[in-house]
């Protein structure tokens, strides 16, 4: 199994446009990559920083959803911006 773990920052002052964001379009989309197995998104308690780590199947659809995710990126004008995106080998879980 692979993880592409994402951070973006988001606009304090729009928090809850950034969560209606994420709950109405981006999570939905995640479901629908090529095999998806599930996602967390995750936002620091203090600061601007969000972290999404979404799991798939393999390495070949986690590199398809960085492409993807890379190229289209949140929306222009957006409560959020990319950071970082990148692919992880999962090596172990509990």
């Amino acid at each position: 199994m692979h993880a592409v773990v994402t951070e973006v920052k988001v606009d304090a002052s729009r928090e809850e446009e950034a969560r209606k964001l994420l709950h109405d379009v981006v999570a939905p989309q995640a479901k629908q990559f090529d095999g998806f197995v599930a996602g967390r998104w995750l936002r620091a308690l203090e600061g601007e920083r969000g972290v999404a780590v979404i799991f798939f199947s393999s390495e070949e659809a986690a590199h398809a959803a960085v492409e993807r995710a890379s190229s289209e990126g949140p929306p222009p004008g957006g409560p959020a911006t990319m950071q970082s995106v990148d692919v992880f080998e999962v090596i172990a879980e509990a």
